[in-house]
């Protein structure tokens, strides 16, 4: 059995993750938990991939563009989510 591991997601992630696993849930009519979430995507991605054509098309398309590195990802999705947040709190204050 393996030790449970906590993941560290952006805020918009972590949403993200959220709604699909309610989405799933919805479709499946029965629970879906996060972690069952990202299993199903999972697999999706590998059936997705075990086709030649779409394995190459992905590959080339990871190999062309311009990646974050994971400091820069984390950021890109935390950064916007406390930005709106303030300007929420702005708005409540001016009406």
């Amino acid at each position: 059995m393996f030790e449970m591991k906590n993941l560290n997601l952006p805020d918009k992630i972590s949403e993200d993750l959220v709604k699909t696993a309610e989405e799933l849930s919805l479709m499946a009519k029965k629970p879906i938990s996060q972690s069952m979430a990202i299993n199903l995507l999972i697999e999706v991605y590998h059936a997705h991939l075990n086709n030649p054509c779409a394995l190459d098309a992905f590959s080339q398309q990871l190999k062309s563009i311009d990646l974050m590195s994971p400091e820069e990802f984390d950021k890109f999705w935390d950064e916007p989510a406390k930005i709106q947040e303030s300007k929420r709190k702005v708005k409540i204050r001016k009406q």
